[in-house]
């Protein structure tokens, strides 16, 4: 009787296990092969003038949500309030400023915020404090390391930590939702998640055009899955990988990389943004992309805006005289440095030292990028200016060859947040204190979102840009 007993309980124990093993085998999330490119179709940055929505191309207002864990979630949730309650009224229209948002680029933290919104809309502001913001997520991913359920899995070499919060995000706050979800909303703003190609180093878009260089298809891809590659930081989570599958038959090189390809001269940077995506077509060099933390490639998520400007949707719908107004908000949650090494004489030790190697880059980095994509609009402004102050003059001598214009004329608009500039230092610097983490009290997630709308109250460029959409009424107009 008692070998009976033993013998069925080793039984039940093993068809326990083989289940486990089975759902650890189903359990892992791989990119599927792209069955036909389709250049038109597909998760992509829209072409001004070629899509319907109910905002203005007009009117191009991109947001920049930073990394920073919660920290940079919350903060960019408060921007997104403050945009939903300001009115402004454009082509005598009158809507919320929010509503006229055209895209979203949003890293690790950031990314949170911007695929919910992206999803779901202004359900945002029902339902992610509670579903996000205020949840201990680092605790719950503890937790489901800890659950013997998950160590048969975990035990697979297709199962790791990565994949434990990719189903978290999936299941509570996500809801199984792809990028065909995102799609099919069929409105603004478009959304940019952002990771690091290991390898590599550069950065890696979730969009349809990236997969197509890995012959894949984004559209059945969780939005999960990009968020948790978007905010796996190293040590922390394992990468996540992706399969670089052949291209379909139909493939042809974009036009973008082919004529990057051949700009060395002309343009170098867009040369080595080519060369790069280029790279993902040598399949038999690179049959996988591992991801990593977006935050390592560019921390505020600007980098694809810029690009968008320089040579991409953006420039085109400038070229085409569609975009008039081209605003862009950099929310960006960096911290104080926090520089404790510098008061020791001891050397720090290996923690510190990965973690100081990680992210020591990022805030210079973050720096240069926000001031590259100044300078960028303010000399395209400059040009514009003294073009036509080139050309009045002329006039007025009654020339007959005056100068070309630049095709289309734009007046852009950056604004930069950051905690640094609160108007109560006290408040900064409790701001500039709080760590990057997945937990913060419930004191912390308030002043971050309400630093959101205190920082637009108090920015210059901000107020400037509401005054010049909301004009003074004329007399025989006002209420």
């Amino acid at each position: 009787m008692k070998y009976n007993s033993l013998n069925s309980s080793m039984k039940r124990l093993g068809l326990l296990t083989l289940c486990l093993t089975l759902e650890a085998c189903s359990s892992y999330i791989l990119n599927q092969p792209l069955p036909s490119y389709a250049p038109e179709s597909g998760y992509r940055f829209p072409e001004p003038g070629q899509t319907k929505s109910a905002n203005s191309d007009s009117l191009f207002i991109c947001l920049a949500f930073s990394g920073g864990g919660t920290r940079a979630a919350a903060f960019s949730y408060g921007v997104l309030e403050k945009l939903r309650n300001t009115q402004i009224t454009w082509k005598g229209k009158k809507i919320k400023l929010l509503d006229e948002v055209d895209c979203i680029s949003g890293i690790s933290g950031g990314s949170f915020t911007a695929a919910y919104y992206g999803l779901f809309g202004d359900r945002i502001f029902e339902d992610f404090r509670p579903r996000f913001l205020d949840r201990d997520i680092q605790s719950e991913l503890f937790y489901q390391l800890l659950n013997p359920l998950n160590w048969p899995r975990l035990a697979s070499p297709k199962f790791n930590r990565i994949d434990l919060a990719t189903e978290l995000y999936d299941d509570t706050v996500f809801d199984h939702k792809t990028f065909d979800n995102l799609i099919h909303r069929k409105n603004r703003p478009y959304i940019i998640l952002h990771a690091t190609n290991l390898s590599s180093g550069e950065r890696f878009e979730f969009t349809q055009d990236e997969f197509d260089l890995l012959g894949s298809d984004l559209t059945t891809f969780p939005v999960a899955r990009a968020v948790t590659a978007s905010s796996a930081f190293p040590f922390l989570l394992s990468p996540v990988t992706l399969k670089n599958y052949p291209e379909p038959q139909n493939f042809k090189i974009p036009k973008d990389i082919t004529n990057g390809l051949s700009s060395y001269r002309g343009d170098r940077r867009f040369w080595h943004w080519a060369v790069r995506q280029n790279d993902y077509l040598n399949k038999d060099a690179k049959p996988y992309v591992h991801l990593m933390d977006g935050g390592l490639s560019d921390n505020i998520g600007l980098r694809a805006l810029e690009n968008a400007f320089r040579w991409g949707p953006i420039r085109r719908g400038i070229s085409n005289n569609l975009i008039e107004k081209l605003v862009i908000i950099v929310v960006n949650a960096k911290t104080d440095d926090q520089d404790a090494i510098s008061r020791d004489a001891v050397p720090p030790g290996l923690s510190d030292v990965a973690y100081k190697t990680t992210t020591i880059a990022l805030d210079n980095y973050s720096f240069e990028s926000i001031e590259t994509m100044r300078d960028l609009t303010n000399q395209r402004k400059q040009v514009q200016d003294t073009l036509a102050v080139c050309n009045s003059r002329l006039n007025l001598c009654h020339a007959q060859n005056l100068f070309p214009n630049l095709s289309g004329n734009i007046d852009p608009v950056i604004i930069n947040l950051n905690f640094e500039l609160m108007p109560d230092p006290q408040r900064a610097k409790y701001l500039l204190s709080l760590p990057t983490s997945f937990s913060l009290p419930e004191n912390a997630i308030d002043q971050l979102i309400d630093a959101g709308t205190e920082l637009l109250d108090h920015s210059p460029e901000f107020q400037s840009l509401i005054q010049e959409l909301n004009p003074p009424c004329k007399a025989e107009t006002c209420p």
